[in-house]
């Protein structure tokens, strides 16, 4: 086994009332005023957002609201809440929401304590040395950002999509409530299990030779994952299997499934330049991207997509034929998400054809102008990522 760094400092507080102990954790972490950051209006309609606010205010830490995150989160509404944390003293930031609130919390805490632009620490010119303290109350299981170093932000000025990890990010707490996600429409649900299973699938698929361990602890959250969705999807009031899907999320992405420094992560990439150009959700993009950058890298190591294939897609292996036991594990995966309603290529992801305009320039964002490369499993160059958009066009 390589060597490996292993950092997951996040206390989680997981169960049905798990929310009530807000304001106790608040101030165990320092908090004396908060910015409760948010969303849309479904933090709102469920009565969430009133629950931690009373919650706050009855234990007597101040705090002020800002909502308006949307799914691949702007850095404009970013900016805008550091300027409200600074000018109303904030020190604690409190993410009430999924993924993309607690990523633009991040981003928030980040610029708060930088002398310059935020947006130059994603773009890699500057590295923060400090950051505001961010927790979160989680209501969508799968960014896994409620453990995670990663945050992701979108420049509205060139549809500009990128990714920054640093320790400094990881929540001091997070809340997880299973029935909070009782609500979430089924297309939310089955793209956030497919988050899941790709924070997995990009540790899984890389270049080490040892890693027995890692490998049985994968398969075994991916074959939960998609064992868990279909019932969640009959039932989506399913205590139980709605918990496996909330922690699940959370164990894909804190690395215990194998160090984020040793995966692939060219799918995550390839796939942040089609939501930043169109938009759409993340989930459902990866869904989208992961069986063309499949067949195009799996000739990197047949063995490896034909464990997968087995383990976890439960496709008989053929010792004779390890393409075709390859291929047909990559088939299955398809089938899992069309059964649960995600798209295998982006024409059923956008609704139309894409453009090869489109696809060049997706490909030098990606590529960073042509001069950077993604990717560890196989290494791709421009030429290799233009090849994957044109193989999903569908």
């Amino acid at each position: 086994m390589k060597d490996f760094n292993f950092y997951a400092p996040t206390e989680v507080v997981f169960g049905e009332q798990s929310e009530e102990q807000v304001a106790r954790l608040v101030r165990k972490y320092g908090g004396t005023k908060v910015l409760v950051h948010y969303g849309g209006q479904s933090a709102v309609r469920s009565g969430l957002l009133d629950k931690i606010c009373g919650l706050l205010a009855a234990d007597g830490i101040d705090f002020v609201k800002l909502g308006g995150v949307v799914p691949n989160p702007r850095l404009s509404l970013a900016k805008r809440g550091i300027e409200l944390c600074r000018k109303e003293g904030i020190d604690f930031i409190l993410a009430v929401g999924g993924g993309s609130v607690i990523d633009s919390s991040k981003c928030i805490a980040y610029g708060v304590c930088l002398d310059g632009d935020v947006w130059d620490i994603y773009l890699g010119k500057t590295k923060p040395k400090e950051m505001l303290p961010v927790a979160c109350v989680l209501t969508i299981p799968a960014a896994g950002s409620e453990m995670s170093e990663a945050s992701v932000i979108t420049n509205e000025d060139g549809d500009v999509k990128l990714g920054y990890s640093n320790d400094l990010s990881r929540p001091r707490f997070a809340i997880m409530n299973p029935r909070r996600t009782f609500t979430l429409p089924p297309y939310q649900t089955a793209a956030g299990v497919t988050d899941i299973m790709m924070h997995t699938m990009e540790r899984y698929f890389n270049t080490e030779c040892d890693q027995t361990l890692k490998d049985e602890i994968a398969e075994a959250l991916m074959r939960t994952m998609k064992e868990c969705v279909f019932e969640v999807l009959k039932n989506p009031e399913d205590y139980r299997n709605r918990s496996q899907i909330m922690w699940g999320g959370s164990l894909a992405h804190n690395d215990i499934t194998g160090s984020r420094s040793q995966g692939d992560w060219a799918t995550h990439q390839l796939e942040h330049e089609l939501s930043g150009m169109f938009d759409v959700t993340h989930g459902a993009g990866l869904a989208a991207m992961w069986p063309s950058w499949a067949r195009y890298v799996m000739h990197t190591n047949i063995s490896r997509f034909v464990r997968f294939a087995v383990n976890v897609m439960g496709v008989p292996n053929d010792f004779t034929d390890p393409e075709g036991t390859a291929l047909r594990g990559i088939e299955a995966m398809e089938r899992f998400y069309h059964a649960i309603g995600m798209p295998i290529n982006i024409r059923e992801l956008i609704g139309r054809d894409i453009t090869d305009d489109e696809i060049r320039e997706m490909t030098r964002k990606c590529s960073r102008n042509y001069k950077a490369t993604c990717g560890q499993f196989r290494v791709l160059a421009a030429e290799d990522m233009e090849a994957i958009y044109r193989m999903a066009r569908g």
